[in-house]
């Protein structure tokens, strides 16, 4: 599978797949180029029978920092469409791996910010180390966690999510779990084991049935289609074009405090 660039998979003979963000350099920020491959991965791994579980983990004991800087800074730049098409390129990333018919175990650590708690969201479990720390940090820029907002709502509903979703404050593992965004958070040593008994199971059982069941769940949940997806896209675009995101985005760019802060 692969080669990637900004990913390393590991597979064993049990059929555990280990994808593992690798830009520690970035805090194993969403790049384009990693969106694309783990939109690529996503496809392989469904076609790949010898995989029973991938588990999900960032490298050098960070989970991801969110959007890529640079990344963030070219849309800063672009005009309406091409931030259109971007965001498109990280929903369709999330949209590809929320419907791998293959059970996703995520292994969070250090931390997840914006994009990387998509990734959390999109998992059908998360296990966090109780020191991660989780944030969504887009109204800091006065913009909006669009892209990655139907997987969160659908994960731990409206009422959870508004606690978090607009505060850009940071909370860890415990309160991930609280809200029901991590399945468990366990002491960072534990971190390893915890992950191992969720993997476990899907040893054992059939391959297709559990991609079934995970279809049919997915069925029943909240409706996540190209229209939701498309109405989040612009959401985002007007957030963008905000006299708020302006500021926000110039403040942030001169380092300096925005005038809404005192």
């Amino acid at each position: 599978m692969g080669p990637y660039e900004t990913l390393r998979v590991e597979m064993n003979a049990r059929g555990i797949c280990h994808l593992i963000l690798d830009r520690p350099e970035k805090k194993n920020a969403l790049s384009a180029q990693m969106m694309d491959e783990l939109t690529v991965f996503s496809h392989a791994a469904e076609a790949d029978e010898a995989i029973r579980v991938v588990v999900l983990s960032g490298g050098a004991g960070v989970f991801c920092a969110g959007g890529d800087l640079s990344w963030m800074m070219a849309q800063i730049k672009a005009d309406r469409a091409t931030r259109i098409r971007e965001a498109k390129r990280l929903a369709f990333m999330l949209k590809a791996l929320n419907e791998m018919p293959v059970p996703l175990i995520a292994r969070i650590e250090g931390v997840a910010l914006g994009g990387g708690i998509g990734m959390a969201s999109i998992s059908d479990v998360a296990i966090a180390a109780d020191d991660t720390r989780f944030g969504f940090t887009e109204t800091r820029l006065g913009i909006i966690p669009a892209t990655i907002g139907p997987y969160v709502i659908a994960r731990i509903g409206e009422g959870k999510a508004r606690q978090v979703f607009m505060s850009a404050r940071l909370f860890d593992g415990r309160e991930a779990q609280r809200i029901g965004l991590a399945t468990r958070a366990v002491p960072a040593g534990d971190l390893d084991s915890a992950v191992a008994a969720e993997v476990e199971p899907y040893l054992g059982l059939p391959r297709a049935a559990v991609g079934r069941a995970k279809r049919l769940a997915r069925a029943l949940g909240p409706v996540i289609d190209d229209a939701v997806i498309e109405a989040t896209i612009e959401q985002l675009a007007d957030a963008w074009e905000s006299d708020e995101a302006q500021e926000g985005i110039a403040a942030f760019l001169q380092k300096r405090k925005p005038r809404w802060v005192g």
